[in-house]
């Protein structure tokens, strides 16, 4: 069997495995944004697997549609990751904008390449940082979220996915330069498009393995509680005490770890009653429902109605206005500012 043989096998076998996984996505967990985001991801990918084989010698429209949608894959990785990792509901509208520029870049990049010049050069430079700089807040998000991840299966996913994509597009972002603008073979971008295969598959064996619900699962209401811990459990009825009683969700740099030792107990059994008792997928969304029933409770006394909103968050263990009025909306459909004027407008009235 020759090498052209067992490249177009290998990129066959990547476009099965992604379409598979698609598909699962999409019959198993299409309401869930991050399952949405992985199959616009997915897609990316699949145009890149087939732009890099060459399957035209000529520039097409065809081509050109294929090739924006290969160009938009690390935009969003970006956006997969964030919405995943940080079990987001919504994709802020700046991000959807700084993708959709990334694109629009692209597209003048593919026009001009033809004719070269300073704009082919420019926008050619500026798909290269975009690249790399979409790469690395997407790692950057897996990482930092790692230590308070409560999905055991997501949390071990975190270290192969950085370094799988991190290695991959540092690759990528070397040899692409020189095979387009420096005279390297072209075999080398072919290489690296039929390597995918291995990528995806270790990632879908790693997916396929994990229970569907577990990483692609609702996220929390941030607003739940700890009222359905169970109250026959030792742990459970520590943690509520601490919790209600000394308060630690203040402390901004809170950790699971840290919240473990101070319940004398070990850190896993911690995760487990917080994920499978409460529903939380990650320590701060559990932490965020003690911090936001206080600032609830605050907005709506008389008494602090002169005390400014970020004051009230930041005492509740918010570290900034962003996260916070993120949180806020996600629980309540409304501003801070909204809130506490109907809480106490209905206190007036009552």
């Amino acid at each position: 069997m020759s090498w052209h043989e067992l490249e177009l096998l290998a990129r066959g076998g990547t476009l099965a495995l992604l379409a598979l996984w698609s598909w699962l996505l999409w019959r198993d967990s299409r309401s869930m944004l991050a399952a949405r985001c992985a199959m616009a991801m997915s897609a990316g990918i699949v145009c890149y697997v087939v732009v890099t084989a060459g399957w035209s010698e000529r520039p097409t429209p065809n081509g050109l549609w294929f090739s924006l949608a290969a160009g938009s894959t690390p935009g969003l990785f970006w956006l997969f990751a964030k919405t995943w990792f940080e079990d987001r509901t919504r994709i802020e509208r700046r991000d959807l904008l700084l993708v959709g520029l990334s694109v629009l870049n692209m597209l003048v990049m593919q026009l001009t390449f033809g004719t070269g010049g300073v704009l082919n050069v420019a926008t050619a430079a500026l798909f290269r940082l975009g690249m790399l700089a979409f790469a690395a807040a997407g790692l950057w998000h897996a990482w930092r979220g790692r230590a308070g991840d409560l999905i055991e299966s997501r949390r071990r996913l975190r270290f192969w996915l950085i370094l799988a994509v991190g290695l991959y597009v540092v690759v990528i972002g070397i040899a692409e330069p020189a095979v387009y603008g420096g005279g390297a073979p072209h075999a080398i971008i072919s290489l690296i498009g039929s390597s995918t295969v291995f990528i995806t598959l270790g990632f879908c064996a790693a997916m396929f393995a994990a229970r569907q619900s577990d990483l692609f699962g609702a996220s929390l209401k941030v607003s739940n509680l700890s009222h359905a811990l169970p109250s026959d459990d030792p742990l459970a009825d520590r943690l509520r005490h601490i919790m209600q009683q000394e308060k630690p969700h203040r402390d901004e740099g809170l950790t699971i770890a840290v919240l473990a030792a101070r319940l004398g107990e070990q850190e896993y059994r911690l995760r487990r009653l917080i994920n499978r008792a409460l529903g939380h997928r990650n320590f701060a969304q559990f932490l965020n429902s003690y911090r936001l029933a206080e600032v609830k409770g605050a907005l709506a006394d008389p008494a602090q109605r002169e005390v400014p909103i970020l004051t009230i968050a930041l005492d509740a263990g918010f570290g900034s206005l962003g996260p916070f009025n993120r949180a806020f909306r996600d629980c309540e459909g409304m501003t801070p500012s909204e809130y506490r004027a109907r809480a106490l407008a209905d206190s007036e009235i009552g």
